[in-house]
């Protein structure tokens, strides 16, 4: 049962890619067949969650990425709603409609494919299928801006995804001379139960590729500079989809990897190098957002800061660091996506992604300019949202396992917080800046009203994690911070 349901999750968005790339773009009509099919994704996703863990073939079901799976196809859902209310002012041809849905539906499906994946050869392959269905999203528009930035992410990415491919290869030859040639080899469950008896020498060797490589994908430093680029020339909905689920998924595989690596005691520690990653991208992006002018690329500096924080977490170890580290994932991705949704709309009725024209936002456009103001809040670690609690138990996890972290993390945590706030007090405090609506901005009935909504539902799902997390979903994150080791 569980396997069906895994490959129905996978297969709908890409039928539904071959639909929309196949049909007329009248109208709005593909927006909303894009939202039908994201819809349906969700429904599959919750009935998911409901199935029995197990691995059938080539995917798995467990308690580590189920959250996941359901975080992306919320985060698909409420992606394609506010494209539906935002995508005529792209002002795409036919060709190019065309593209950007079909890509959309492409990138979920490998993302849910990702996540589901047993074999290590099937998760790489998915990541590379939602890295170029981004790499098209980015492009779609075809400005020599938006190719650039294509054409970076491209290469960067395409570095990244070669060192992962051959850490890949080293785990499978690592593993062959205990379970044999064949999928078992490549199963991350098979490995995991005899990485003890594998060579540490190869263990070690793969991890530090997978780092590197899947690292590129998430956004850490040195390999990151794509991130800013594609945020700030993509359409707008990309950015959501780019900071709080590609990121995800190339990080789970560094887990997948680490818990392998991990189970053997002679290996290279995985800690140490994800605790250096961590704090590189997480140093690095506090003091660049103080320098940040253009509103996207501010919010794509912020993701990498996340995403090092994340990466600390889960250096650091331990059950609660662990668990601390999941949370920041989730928390992250539903308060970035929100935040980019409230960014992209402010940006079609100002007319411009500058900060300095999006200024007095609150005052303008109240739903907006507060649903904005309170995400940029949870993303500086201000309660009640979920990056407050995670941050707050990375911190305190740190101080019981190595206290001498605490100086860089908190120097990391303030400067960050700080640039922030004041990005908060530019964007949606003080006078309002003149309004000049992007030709075709929220031609939709409810116009902005329908562009807000998913922002402060995130908002809301942001601050129940945090406050009143159901206990099943509790369960599950429990019990993934145990099996990432």
């Amino acid at each position: 049962m569980t396997f069906h349901w895994s490959w129905a999750t996978v297969f709908l968005p890409w039928i539904g890619a071959a639909i929309l790339a196949a049909m007329p773009p009248r109208g709005r009509v593909p927006a909303f067949v894009n939202l039908g099919v994201s819809a349906l994704s969700l429904v599959l996703a919750l009935v998911l969650l409901a199935q029995p863990f197990g691995v059938q073939g080539w995917t798995r079901t467990d308690a580590l990425n189920l959250p996941f799976v359901l975080l992306s196809a919320i985060v698909g859902c409420t992606t394609a709603a506010f494209s539906a209310a935002t995508v005529d002012a792209e002002r795409f041809d036919d060709l190019r409609a065309r593209a950007y849905h079909a890509a959309f539906q492409v990138f979920m499906g490998a993302q849910f494919l990702a996540l589901l994946s047993d074999n290590l050869g099937v998760m790489w392959v998915a990541i590379e299928i939602a890295t170029l269905a981004s790499v098209l999203m980015v492009a779609v528009h075809g400005t020599a801006a938006a190719v650039e930035a294509a054409w970076k992410f491209f290469i960067l990415c395409g570095v990244g995804i070669a060192l992962a491919l051959f850490g890949t290869i080293l785990l499978y030859l690592a593993a062959q001379p205990v379970v044999g040639a064949g999928d078992p080899g490549l199963s991350w469950g098979a490995l995991q139960a005899v990485a003890a008896r594998c060579d540490p020498g190869v263990l070690s060797l793969a991890f530090v590729f997978l780092l590197v490589g899947y690292g590129t994908k998430a956004g850490l430093v040195p390999l990151h500079s794509w991130l800013p680029d594609a945020e700030a020339e993509g359409p707008l909905p990309i950015n959501a989809v780019l900071s709080g689920l590609l990121l995800n998924a190339a990080l789970f595989a560094i887990l997948r990897a680490k818990a392998i690596v991990g189970a053997h005691p002679g290996a290279l520690p995985p800690g140490p190098l994800m605790v250096g990653f961590g704090l590189a991208s997480l140093l690095l992006a506090a003091f660049a957002l103080w320098r940040r002018r253009d509103a996207r690329r501010l919010f794509a500096w912020s993701s990498i800061e996340h995403m090092g924080l994340a990466t600390f977490a889960f250096g650091i170890g331990g059950a609660a660091a662990n668990l601390a580290g999941l949370l920041h994932m989730l928390g992250h991705s539903l308060v970035k996506s929100g935040v980019f949704f409230a960014i992209g709309a402010a940006a079609q009725i100002k007319g411009s992604q500058k900060v300095a024209d999006i200024g007095g936002l609150a005052a303008s456009h109240p739903g907006l300019g507060w649903a904005l103001a309170l995400g940029i809040a949870a993303l500086a670690g201000l309660p009640p949202f979920t990056l407050f609690v995670s941050e707050f138990s990375m911190v305190a996890a740190t101080a019981a396992a190595q206290p001498w972290l605490l100086l860089p993390l908190g120097v990391g945590l303030l400067v960050a917080a700080a640039a922030l706030v004041t990005a908060l007090q530019r964007l949606c405090l003080g006078e309002a800046t003149p309004d000049r609506p992007v030709e075709g901005a929220f031609t939709l009935p409810g116009g902005v009203l329908w562009a807000s909504i998913p922002t402060w539902l995130h908002l809301v799902l942001a601050a129940l994690l945090a406050l009143a997390a159901p206990a099943g979903l509790a369960a599950l994150l429990r019990e993934g911070a145990r099996m990432v080791g």
